[in-house]
């Protein structure tokens, strides 16, 4: 898979092995053949770096994982809403192409960065680091990373952010963190999203899907939501208020928040692979 999506020579670190690039040669001279590892560490000290920016401003960074179609951009607006009045939030969006969810969130208000990667199936540090350049963090409380829609590739980069949360909607398998135990294991919260739906598809089960999570060693707490009907909406930002007073006890004490980045996903990120040659693009327009 990942020879041919572009997750291992992404976009943003494409640079990083093109000629003349940091990682273009070998210690010998010779033209690099085996990258991962490098790439990789790059990506790790790139997020450490992005970390340290949003500490900085006092952000929590909130990375958003999922399939296509589980609902992020609408549970983002849902959020939006709720939290006007209370803390300011701010948003990057990864797209393989498009800016439609960019304009959505843009509509509620919110500054929002589209990234769009190309044939990348995840973001990295490095354009999240690119990103931040177009949005400025003075201000801001909480920043939704709104990844690329992948169960897989997501839960292995590190993007300088603090917390991750995995949604799993009611129209896919109750089965899925036991078919992707990678992306679950990664996850900070679960939140199984369009709840609302259960009336019509009964054949998904949340008891299921939470018990599926907890077979992975996970404690991970799981929240039933639906943004339509703001059914256990409360219960969600109350978790994210609950994060953003904890990080900022935290750097009180000159400390952070780590998210769960799972190395055995590293693993399905190997042999050789070409560069890919398609440019992320970012664009940005004022609330």
């Amino acid at each position: 898979m990942c020879d041919t999506c572009g997750c291992n020579i992404t976009p943003g670190n494409g640079h990083l092995v093109a000629s003349g690039g940091k990682l273009s040669r070998t210690a010998d001279g010779k033209a690099a053949v085996t990258i991962l590892r490098s790439l990789l560490d790059e990506n790790d000290l790139q997020a450490r770096h992005n970390r340290e920016h949003f500490d900085q401003h006092g952000v929590l960074a909130v990375n958003l994982m999922s399939s296509p179609g589980s609902g992020k951009t609408a549970l983002l607006e849902a959020t939006i809403d709720s939290l006007r009045n209370e803390l300011r939030v701010a948003v990057i969006e990864g797209d393989l192409e498009t800016e439609n969810d960019a304009q959505r969130v843009r509509a509620k208000g919110v500054p929002a960065v589209q990234i769009t990667t190309g044939s990348a199936c995840h973001l990295d540090a490095h354009m999240v680091h690119d990103a931040l350049h177009h949005l400025p963090l003075d201000g801001i409380d909480i920043v939704f990373i709104e990844n690329v829609g992948n169960l897989v590739c997501p839960a292995s980069f590190d993007l300088g952010h603090h917390r991750n949360v995995t949604l799993l909607s009611v129209t896919e398998g109750d089965d899925k963190p036991a078919k992707y135990p990678v992306m679950f294991r990664a996850a900070d919260l679960m939140l199984l999203t369009k709840i609302d739906l259960l009336a019509v598809l009964d054949d998904f089960d949340p008891q299921r899907a939470e018990a599926a999570l907890r077979n992975l060693a996970s404690e991970a707490p799981s929240i039933r939501l639906s943004a339509r009907s703001h059914m256990g909406l409360e219960t969600w930002t109350t978790w994210l208020r609950q994060e953003l007073h904890a990080q900022r006890q935290r750097l009180a004490q000159h400390n952070s928040a780590r998210p769960a980045i799972q190395p055995d996903g590293r693993l399905m990120h190997h042999g050789t692979t070409s560069l890919v040659h398609s440019k992320y693009v970012f664009s940005r327009a004022k609330p």
